[in-house]
């Protein structure tokens, strides 16, 4: 869909998110909310509803930190595209020149793409092996180091062979392991001297900064959202999600390289802008195979999608039947976020919440998506 550059635009936009986002507070699917949707590089909505705290009754900012969950993975892609661009490391490596306990089959490029057969822990019923082998998925508060959860994921046999299939998984946790292989840093180190300082993100890392701004955590419930324990188990998928919230400002926990940076709305602005105008972080064919679909026709996520190097990517808008331009790209986090780039009609939406899983895939979203699309005529 191709959006018409019209004056009243940011008004009518800024209208119809308003009530898409107050009828998420008074529903009580939400808890609170920061929204920010960028134009051509203009930001033409930015606003935070509700709270960071409701029980506190303190009222969410536009600089709360939130937990990232998956929207750490595009960052930590960028590290291991940018190492890929130095010449360090091949994408069609094995693995395994890294960590000798995986597979063999295994590349690089699976793991960039989804398509190395690894898994997730809560895809998977509670007998499962990566529950066998005690796993974490980067959300726990696991006293383990990222080496040893490592070494449990290659233990557990693989869903396919590598290339053949698309799964969602652990694969960029391991990408982490490998970039501290390669570079012998922490990972977070690694990625504050990649992408954080090179964009000036400095809010985000592996660590709230600032306690006082990172929000408190609550999860999806009736009448309303529940606020986390700090072990907090919530049905999800095969099984269920472990969350805790006190990993955020644990220094010990180990980088997730899946889940588990914390950040700021605006400085996640600064990256998906960063990748919506062609990066100054990565070469062009870099930008381009992470910005474009690389799985070719296996099934993603529906008609009409594919997967690039980091995330959904939109090959076809009417099989998808997605308001978006072709070419979009779009992902989110199970903390509770949703985020879109849309180069066609040069939009990037953030949707951060700090309400689990609504934020990424309830009403809210959706409501916000139509309201973006919406036809100003």
């Amino acid at each position: 869909m191709a959006l018409s550059f019209q004056n009243t635009f940011a008004d009518t936009l800024e209208s119809r998110l308003d009530k898409a986002i107050t009828l998420g507070l008074d529903e009580k699917r939400i808890v609170g909310a920061v929204v920010m949707v960028s134009r051509d590089g203009k930001l033409v909505y930015n606003k935070a509803h509700g709270f960071s705290d409701r029980e506190a009754k303190t009222p969410m900012t536009t600089d709360s930190l939130f937990r990232l969950a998956s929207i750490t993975k595009p960052i930590v892609t960028v590290a291991v595209l940018k190492l890929i661009d130095q010449g360090k490391i091949r994408i069609d490596d094995s693995a395994s020149k890294w960590i000798p306990e995986l597979n063999k089959e295994i590349t690089i490029r699976h793991l960039l793409t989804h398509t190395a057969g690894l898994n997730y822990t809560f895809f998977e019923v509670q007998d499962g092996p990566y529950h066998t082998l005690r796993v974490s998925d980067g959300l726990d508060k696991a006293d383990i180091t990222l080496e040893e959860n490592i070494k449990r994921i290659a233990l557990a046999p693989l869903l396919f062979k590598p290339g053949t299939q698309w799964s969602y998984s652990l694969a960029t946790d391991v990408l982490g392991e490998i970039l501290t292989r390669i570079e012998k840093k922490e990972l977070g180190a690694i990625i504050e001297e990649q992408v954080l300082k090179p964009l000036q993100m400095n809010d985000s890392g592996f660590f709230a900064k600032d306690a006082e701004k990172l929000t408190a955590a609550y999860v999806d419930a009736k009448p309303e959202p529940k606020r986390m324990a700090e072990t907090e188990r919530f049905k999800f998928a095969a099984s269920e999600i472990v969350y805790s919230p006190g990993r955020a400002l644990d220094k010990k926990a180990y980088p997730s390289g899946g889940a588990g940076m914390v950040g700021t709305p605006a400085d996640l602005l600064k990256f998906f802008e960063d990748l919506r105008t062609g990066s100054t972080l990565l070469n062009k064919n870099s930008h381009e195979a992470l910005t474009t679909n690389q799985v070719g026709s296996l099934n993603v996520d529906g008609p009409g999608w594919g997967w690039s190097l980091g995330f959904k990517v939109l090959t076809d808008a009417d099989e998808a039947k997605s308001p978006m331009g072709k070419g979009s790209y779009e992902w989110g986090g199970v903390w509770g976020h949703t985020w879109w780039v849309d180069p066609a009609n040069k939009l990037t939406v953030l949707i951060l919440t700090n309400t689990a899983v609504e934020g990424m895939s309830g009403k809210l979203p959706s409501d916000i998506k139509k309201a973006v699309y919406a036809d100003d005529d």
